[in-house]
């Protein structure tokens, strides 16, 4: 198999070398941005960010081992080659376009407003029953994610799959370019990036951009219990997954043990079988059923994508479910939409219990911010909080919805600070207490405050 060198690099990418003749041939795999990540043998993206020039970082990353760098202006005494273009981005994403060029393996994308990082983990479990699966790691699912994860894929690899989010129009053309899916997961349609991409339909026609860089015999794995989704043409092989009837592949009889533990039937063309998913949250079900409509495609038994999915683990900040020993934490702080908070109230709401719910501003949202987080406090009213308790300017608006529908006991904080300060006087011994809200809220910091009270 074709490997990259510092000199196919330039070739490919159009930039100079820039080096001794003697290291040209140097084989170089993988890619990082991030000096401390780099292994033997990388290749180390030098990005001009808003606040670090990574090019100052060259030299540390060639005594950590990279074979190469890639510039776009001189490294200053440069302890090793490097191959100068007019942008490191652009010539990263060549590379990664190149190099998935190479494979003649299964690429499974992976989109949607919500759940694409516990599809994409749920989908890899389970390929991993059969295949050795190469997968997006962490949330390197952007223009520059993109083409690193392409560029990690090795010759032992019989799988990919590749997280691909978006923020606006033409982005995801630009990852559907390198990644060239041969089967395509969209998780839904909902309220993200409003500001960039308007409304719903504006998701949606964004999202779909991926459908025109797959082949003829291409699939596409649709949720369709979503309203857009339902109908939608994507003009290759159309598959749908949900709890509707309508559904190619369905969930049925689904319950909890606890909150670490989802159980439920899949009902697919061929029969049904039991699923156990060793995790907290009814969502995954969702995921689930993605995992299984690939496994199927890719010809996997019932046993095989059962024992995958109980190998599935969440990851940092997405529905974490730790007991401190004095309440059971469910920690999805990591980010929230109005859908992505729905599905966790829903879930909160099967368990038995006193049930408690931090939830935050919800961003980027647009003109119909204050509405959509009215509708939260609504659903958490519905879904039986006892306790809701709220942080930043726009969640003001979940404790005003949660009021109106009849909610029981509410706070408003201005600050996580706040907020953290009077937790120990409002939870109670074995409650269970849901954090969530956008990123950029921080609060992390707040689940991390909960795990530590006694």
């Amino acid at each position: 198999m074709e490997y990259f060198t510092p000199g196919k690099i330039a070739e490919v990418t159009g930039g100079e070398y820039i080096g001794d003749e003697s290291s040209r041939g140097a084989r170089v795999e993988g890619a990082v941005r991030d000096n401390r990540d780099v292994r033997p043998g990388n290749l180390f993206v030098c990005i001009c960010g808003n606040r670090v020039d990574g090019h100052l970082f060259a030299n540390r990353a060639y005594s950590a081992g990279a074979a190469c760098c890639l510039a776009e202006h001189a490294i200053p005494d440069a302890q090793g080659p490097y191959v100068l273009v007019g942008s490191t981005l652009a010539a990263i994403k060549k590379l990664g376009a190149h190099h998935r060029s190479l494979f003649d393996v299964p690429v499974i994308g992976v989109t949607g407003s919500t759940g694409k990082t516990s599809a994409k983990d749920m989908i890899a479990a389970v390929l991993g029953e059969k295949f050795r699966v190469h997968k997006t790691a962490g949330n390197l699912n952007n223009e520059l994610g993109v083409p690193l994860t392409l560029m990690s894929l090795r010759e032992n690899h019989e799988a990919a799959v590749i997280e691909m989010g978006i923020s606006e129009f033409g982005e995801m053309g630009r990852l559907a370019e390198m990644v060239r899916p041969d089967i395509c997961i969209v998780t839904n349609i909902g309220h993200s990036h409003l500001v960039e991409l308007g409304d719903l339909s504006g998701v949606l026609r964004a999202k779909s951009e991926v459908f025109a860089y797959m082949k003829p015999e291409s699939a596409a794995i649709l949720n369709g219990d979503d309203d857009l989704l339902r109908d939608y043409d994507p003009k290759v092989r159309k598959i749908t997954y949900g709890l509707g009837m309508h559904n190619d592949f369905r969930a049925e009889n689904i319950r909890t043990e606890g909150a670490a533990t989802v159980l439920c039937n899949i009902v697919g063309a061929t029969g049904s079988f039991p699923l156990k998913i060793p995790s907290y949250g009814r969502h995954l079900v969702l995921a689930a059923l993605s995992a299984t409509a690939v496994g199927r495609m890719l010809g996997m038994s019932d046993d095989e994508i059962c024992g995958g999915v109980l190998e599935y683990t969440p990851v940092g900040g997405r529905a974490n479910v730790t007991d401190t020993g004095f309440v059971t934490l469910i920690d999805d702080s990591y980010n929230a939409n109005p859908n992505s908070v729905r599905a966790a109230l829903e879930s909160l709401a099967a368990l038995n219990g006193r049930r408690i719910a931090i939830l935050g501003d919800m961003l980027n949202l647009g003109a119909k911010s204050d509405a959509l987080h009215r509708e939260i406090g609504v659903c958490a009213a519905e879904s039986g909080v006892a306790y809701l308790i709220c942080c930043g300017a726009n969640a003001a608006f979940i404790c005003d919805g949660y009021t109106a529908a009849g909610g029981n006991d509410s706070m408003h904080y201005l600050s996580n600070s706040d907020l953290i300060a009077e937790l120990p006087q409002i939870l109670k011994r074995d409650d269970y207490v849901l954090v969530k809200a956008s990123n950029g809220m921080r609060f992390a910091e707040i689940a991390d405050s909960i795990a530590r009270l006694v």
